[in-house]
């Protein structure tokens, strides 16, 4: 029960951020474009600053035996999950495009903003090692699933392709495993204290910034039409519910090490990413059916993940 009410507080605060945005959004008490403003500062300052203040502290040699498993296991994450994402929503929608955001959001949960936040707060001893669990779907997510699912009638070169991946916040985590590197050679390295505060500072904003700019997301959609959509809540069920459940039973069943199991049921109890959301907008598409299961999802994750996290 102990661990039932950490993560309902968890989620519950961060529920908060995201009607804190909402209501900012619908009293229009914020400029237009605010949430534009807002996102590239969680991609190109806040998210970044969080990952290399996390790597340069605790990136060590000593921890370089677990970067292997991880990295295995997460293939073995996406071997399981890649099919159940790109069959079950054919049987929901006729729709291609609708398909492709239901397919996104099975196979990519909202890892990166909430999920970063939730093992942050639960779990700091796991998160670097949990951002280095999640570093194979976040190449999956760059080189595949936005040019392909998100991008589809958009034509990306693979210079394209490899750009995405060379984005602030693989940048930011390639200098921060230096910096941490360098702490085995020269154990008096330090960097100097006034950067090493500004980037705790940054890395702090992450998690409030991101939720507040889901409330200004899903303040844009009609609410009514998306309370009364059947196969949001088929998505989000799988995706809340059976997804991790399945991952929790493997775990009662194989002798894995307890990291492995916070790091996988973590990445896959989290809600439907803004990807879907923020992606497709830049290009013109309809995103009302991605803000619905966005908001849907968050909605029930208050619920939801502290469950899982219970039974876990």
């Amino acid at each position: 029960m102990e661990t039932f009410i950490s993560t309902l507080n968890q989620t519950l605060y961060l529920f908060l951020m995201i009607v804190i945005g909402f209501v900012l959004a619908k009293m229009k008490w914020l400029p237009k474009g605010a949430d534009s403003v807002l996102a590239k500062m969680e991609n190109m300052l806040f998210i970044p600053a969080l990952v290399m203040g996390t790597f340069m502290n605790d990136f060590t040699v000593a921890r370089l035996s677990q970067v292997g498993g991880l990295f295995l296991f997460s293939f073995f994450l996406m071997i399981f999950v890649l099919p159940v994402a790109i069959f079950l929503p054919r049987l929901l929608t006729k729709d291609h495009f609708t398909r492709n955001i239901f397919t996104y959001g099975l196979a990519f949960a909202n890892f990166g903003y909430m999920g970063n936040s939730v093992v942050q707060a639960l779990f700091p001893a796991y998160f670097s090692d949990y951002l280095i669990f999640t570093l194979p779907l976040y190449i999956l997510i760059y080189v595949w699933a936005v040019p392909t699912l998100l991008m589809s009638d958009q034509k990306t070169t693979l210079s394209q392709k490899l750009k995405n991946c060379l984005n602030p916040m693989m940048i930011a985590m390639l200098i921060g495993i230096v910096l941490g590197l360098l702490k085995t050679p020269f154990p008096q390295f330090e960097i100097p204290a006034f950067l090493s505060t500004s980037i705790t500072a940054l890395g702090n904003c992450m998690s409030p910034v991101a939720m507040i700019l889901t409330g200004i997301t899903v303040a844009q959609i009609d609410l009514k039409k998306t309370f009364s959509n059947f196969s949001i809540y088929a998505i989000t069920a799988i995706r809340l519910l059976i997804i991790p459940l399945v991952f929790v039973g493997v775990f009662r069943l194989l002798p894995l090490p307890n990291l492995f199991e916070v790091c996988a049921v973590c990445a896959v109890s989290m809600p439907l990413g803004l990807n879907t959301v923020v992606i497709p907008s830049a290009y013109g598409k309809d995103t009302s059916v991605a803000a619905g299961m966005a908001l849907v999802s968050h909605l029930l994750s208050c619920i939801t993940i502290p469950i899982i996290f219970m039974l876990m």
